[in-house]
C-alpha cells in the first residue's frame, strides 16, 4: 500500500501516455485529432518558455521568433522535398531542422539578451519580436509577407509505411515528439544545469558568491529554451502545412506566456496544463464569441491575481492531503461543490451581462447565450443577469470563506498527525 501511494505519480503518467495513444480511436473527427495535434505542438513551446521564465527566471515577451523561424525553415525544406530538392528527407527529421534552427537563432540572440536581466532583458526580447515581425513582411522572398508559405506534407518518401496524409499519423508523430521532449527537459530539471538555473533565478547574489558564473548559466538555458521551442515550430509547420508572419508575432509570444502563467510557472506540470486548456479555449470561445480575447484577458488577471500558482498550484496543493490521509478529502467535497456552484453562476451572469453589451454593436437584436435566445431590447433580460452576477459574487465571497476554513482545519489535522 506505501508503494503504492509512493509510486501513484508514475503510475499516473503512464496510465496518461496510455491515454494518449488511444484518442485517435476515442475521437476519429479530423477536427479533434487537429485539435489534439495542435494541443502537442503547444505543449512543448509551453514547456520550453517555462524553461526560460518558470526554471531560470527570465520573462521573455519575443520566444514566438524561435517558434516561427523554425517553423519558416522547416516548410522550406518541406517544400524542397516536394520539388526533390531533398528527395529522399524524412519528414520525421524535420524537428531536429528545427530544433537546431532554434538553438543556433537562441545562441546567438541569446548571448547580446543575457547581458540585462529583469525588465531591460524583457523589453530586448520584445524588441526582437517586432524586428523579426517586420523582418517576414519585408523579405517578401523568404517569408512571403502576409501570405505566408505553404508545403504538402504528404512528399511521397512513405518511410515505415507512413505517408502523413491522415491526420491521425501526424497525431503519433507530435505525442512521440511531445512525449520525448517534455522528458527530456524535465531530465534537464533533475540534473546540476538545471538546480543551477533555479539557484539563479532565486538569489543571483548568492550563486555568484559561490562560483557559478549567472550570465553563462542564462545564455545556455535561453539556447535550449529556444532549441526546444523550434522544434515545436517545426512541428507546427508539419501540422498546418503552412507558416505565416503571426506565428513570430508578439500574439504568439503573448499566448505561451499566457499559457505558462495560467498553467502555474512554478511546476513543471503547469505549462502543460496551460497549453492544454488554453488551446481548448481559444478554439471554442473564437468560434462561439467575438470576445473571446476580453475572456483571455480576464482569466489572465483572475489567476495572477488569486492563484498565483496557476492551474498547477491549486492540484498539487492537495498532495500532503493525498499522502498522508486521502480520507480528508471527503471533508473537502461538499465545499468544494458550493464554491464550484457560485463560480458558475458568476460566470453565467458576467458572461451573459459581456455579450450583451457586445450584441449592441449589430443590427441584430437576437443574440444566442449558452444555447439560448434572448433579446438586448429586452430590459428584463438585462435585469436577471446583472442580478445573477451580483449573487454570483456574493455568493463566492461566501463560499470562499468557508471553503478557506475547512482547508484549514484539513491542513490542521494533517501537521496533528505529524506532531503525535
Amino acid at each position: 500500500m506505501y508503494s503504492l501511494k509512493k509510486n501513484y505519480k508514475l503510475i499516473l503518467y503512464f496510465f496518461l501516455i496510455f491515454t494518449l495513444l488511444f484518442l485517435p480511436f476515442l475521437f476519429t473527427s479530423s477536427f479533434a485529432l487537429t485539435l489534439f495535434c495542435k494541443m502537442g505542438v503547444l505543449i512543448i513551446f509551453s514547456v520550453a518558455y517555462n524553461m526560460l521564465l518558470g526554471q531560470t527566471g527570465l520573462l521573455s515577451f519575443g520566444h514566438a521568433i524561435y517558434f516561427g523561424l523554425a517553423g519558416y525553415a522547416s516548410i522550406h525544406f518541406l517544400s524542397g522535398i516536394n520539388n526533390n530538392y531533398f528527395p529522399s528527407l524524412p519528414i520525421f527529421i524535420l524537428p531536429f531542422i528545427g530544433a537546431f534552427i532554434g538553438l543556433a537563432l537562441g545562441f546567438v540572440i541569446g548571448y547580446l539578451s543575457t547581458k540585462r536581466v529583469g525588465t531591460a532583458f524583457a523589453m530586448i526580447s520584445l524588441g526582437f519580436c517586432e524586428l523579426v515581425t517586420a523582418l517576414t513582411l519585408i523579405f517578401v522572398v523568404f517569408f512571403n509577407g502576409e501570405d505566408g508559405i505553404q508545403a504538402d506534407r504528404v512528399t511521397g518518401n512513405n518511410y515505415f509505411g507512413l505517408t502523413y496524409g491522415p491526420q491521425n499519423e501526424v497525431y503519433y508523430l507530435i505525442l512521440f515528439w511531445c512525449i520525448f521532449s517534455v522528458l527530456i527537459m524535465y531530465l534537464l530539471t533533475r540534473t546540476p544545469f538545471g538546480r543551477m538555473c533555479n539557484a539563479v533565478r532565486d538569489n543571483q547574489q548568492r550563486a555568484e558568491f559561490v562560483g557559478y558564473d549567472v550570465r553563462k548559466i542564462r545564455w545556455m538555458a535561453f539556447s535550449l529554451s529556444a532549441m526546444f521551442a523550434g522544434a515545436a515550430g517545426s512541428l507546427h509547420a508539419i501540422n498546418y502545412e503552412h507558416i505565416g508572419f503571426e506565428s513570430v508575432s508578439l500574439a504568439q509570444s503573448g499566448m505561451v506566456l499566457f499559457m505558462a502563467y495560467i498553467g502555474g510557472v512554478g511546476n513543471f506540470l503547469g505549462p502543460i496544463l496551460g497549453a492544454i486548456s488554453l488551446t481548448y479555449l481559444d478554439t471554442m470561445l473564437s468560434d462561439m464569441t467575438e470576445a473571446w480575447v476580453l475572456y483571455f484577458g480576464i482569466i489572465f488577471v483572475i489567476v495572477i491575481a488569486y492563484a498565483p500558482q496557476g492551474l498547477a498550484g491549486l492540484i498539487l496543493m492537495h498532495d500532503p492531503i493525498i499522502r498522508n490521509k486521502p480520507s480528508l478529502l471527503k471533508k473537502l467535497a461538499i465545499p468544494y461543490v458550493f464554491f464550484g456552484i457560485s463560480i458558475l453562476l458568476l460566470v453565467v451572469g458576467f458572461t451573459s451581462l459581456i455579450e450583451l453589451i457586445h450584441s449592441l454593436k449589430s443590427n441584430h437584436s437576437v443574440l444566442k447565450v449558452y444555447w439560448i435566445e434572448i433579446s438586448n431590447q429586452n430590459f428584463l433580460i438585462w435585469i436577471m443577469f446583472i442580478l445573477l452576477t451580483i449573487l454570483g459574487i456574493l455568493a463566492c465571497k461566501r463560499s470562499y470563506t468557508q471553503t478557506k476554513t475547512v482547508w484549514d482545519e484539513v491542513i490542521e489535522d494533517i501537521k496533528l498527525g505529524f506532531i503525535k
